[in-house]
């Protein structure tokens, strides 16, 4: 391109470029105007086969600048830096397959970007810009980090994802604190080597997904304190070693699952100080060191089948931890009540890991568990197995530390066949059973009485190996030395 046709604003760029001097065309004068036009096809002649000076780092930087056309550098290779402040771009930049060093657009205003398949050696900043269309970044690979903090992205197309970041690699952070999206963000497969930071973001997608981060793997944390998700989150399969962060975080998700995070492998997980979850919360076969859970935040509808986690926090008496395991659409998981009661034994508080284990062997009526039908039976739902009010109350009782044998010395007098004390119906016995007793149908406590053991006293002569008449004889096949040959001394 000759430097002849090109506008005044266009020859201060190209003069700037040679040496990486700022071009600032956002400030009003009397030449240029309040907003210069640029023409994409010259930044693209400039980048690609703009004048080098020796000695100097050749570099494009722009501030406040109209971009005209399509700028288009794909599959091309830009060693140089392209930082395009706070500027205006009337059709979508392609950068798909292109080699870039640099790529700043900080307060940019675009239709879209689409960048997929891109190779970048330093960082990606788009923060604070406005973009109208979708951003495509799909199978990119970032040296540095990625920056979309505070920026609003928007897409008309339902069908279209706001931001698409599946199958990413970034080398260091992916920054989107304050980032705004009306629409779903892919992440799946995703790799970040350090955290991803949506602390204070706005993700709305009303009546879908929000968030698609299935098989995620992230080096360090995922942080979303005071997050706002209206939509759905799935992480299912995630890989975090750190902390999943949504303290003070609003996940609202009416009829669907708010949170997804099953089959997880996180090293702290904190969901706490916010209002009630909107939504089912689900984290089947997911397993995490340290669970920091708040019951207040609890929806409805929780799914915990083979959750494993170490510790639970913070402590909570086991009556406002056990609702959370009826919570599973009326399955009964005993591996539930196992975490739990491991959970309080940890802490040291046996009597809560009691109560647990006490829940489990007498479940509510909804949690009993099905049995199949018998073969021949008509087709239909299993059904459920009805503990004996009875049966249950021994079961509590023998749970609870009772022993079912004989009457000792000393025993109560409920067990010497006197009425014991009355147990209100629905509630356990105040004690547990006392040795030799059973609790009644009835709710009353009595006594055992069971048939004597035979005594069995042991034979002095057996255990003289003198007169052990089976024993072997020596190797020479003689009697042991001191064994009596004597038939008449047997007798």
């Amino acid at each position: 391109m000759e430097i002849n046709d090109l506008t005044p604003a266009e020859q201060r760029v190209w003069q700037a470029f040679a040496t990486g001097t700022d071009v600032d065309l956002g400030a009003p004068d009397t030449e240029n105007g309040p907003e210069p036009s640029l023409r994409a096809s010259v930044l693209r002649a400039l980048l690609l086969n703009g004048p080098r000076e020796p000695g100097e780092i050749a570099a494009l930087k722009l501030v406040g600048a109209h971009i005209t056309g399509v700028l288009d550098l794909r599959n091309a290779t830009v060693d140089s830096v392209v930082r395009l402040l706070r500027c205006r771009f009337d059709s979508v930049p392609r950068l798909s397959g292109a080699q870039l060093n640099y790529l700043n657009l900080s307060g940019s205003e675009l239709p879209g970007l689409a960048a997929p398949r891109t190779r970048i050696e330093g960082s990606v900043r788009l923060t604070g810009c406005r973009i109208s269309g979708p951003v495509h970044l799909a199978g990119a690979q970032i040296a540095g980090a990625l920056f979309v903090d505070r920026a609003d992205i928007t897409t008309d197309d339902p069908a279209q994802p706001a931001l698409q970041l599946n199958q990413i690699s970034v080398e260091d952070d992916l920054c989107a604190r304050g980032l705004r999206t009306r629409g779903l963000i892919r992440l799946d497969g995703a790799s970040v080597a350090g955290s991803i930071d949506l602390e204070e973001a706005e993700l709305g997608n009303p009546g879908g997904h929000v968030l698609d981060a299935e098989s995620l793997g992230v080096g360090a944390n995922l942080l979303g304190r005071r997050l706002r998700a209206h939509g759905r989150i799935d992480l299912r399969g995630a890989r975090i070693p750190g902390r999943l962060d949504l303290l003070y975080a609003t996940l609202h998700a009416p009829g669907d699952t708010a949170l997804r995070a099953s089959s997880c492998t996180i090293g702290e997980m904190l969901l706490r100080g916010g209002p009630p979850v909107q939504g089912r919360l689900n984290l089947r076969r997911a397993v995490i060191n340290q669970l920091h859970l708040e019951p207040e935040m609890l929806p409805t509808q929780v799914r915990l089948l083979d959750l494993t986690y170490t510790f639970l926090t913070p402590h909570e008496p086991a009556e406002r931890r056990l609702p959370m395991l009826e919570r599973d659409d009326g399955a009964f998981d005993p591996h539930a009540y196992e975490q739990l009661t491991a959970a309080y034994r940890n802490t040291g508080d046996d009597r809560a890991a009691r109560l647990v284990q006490l829940r489990q062997a007498a479940p509510p009526p909804a949690h009993a568990p099905l049995v199949r039908p018998a073969v021949g039976a008509p087709p239909g739902r299993g059904r459920r197995l009805r503990i004996p009010p009875a049966a249950g109350r021994r079961m509590a009782a023998v749970a609870a530390g009772g022993r079912v044998g004989r009457v000792r010395a000393g025993a109560p007098a409920c067990a010497q066949g006197r009425r014991g004390p009355r147990v209100q119906p629905g509630l356990l016995h105040p004690r547990p059973a006392a040795a030799g007793h059973l609790l009644r149908p009835g709710g009353r406590v009595r006594p055992v009485r069971l048939a004597p053991e035979p005594v069995v006293r042991p034979d002095p002569h057996r255990l003289d190996p003198r007169h052990d008449r089976r024993r072997r004889r020596d190797e020479d096949g003689q009697p042991p030395v001191g064994r009596a040959t004597s038939v008449g001394r047997c007798q």
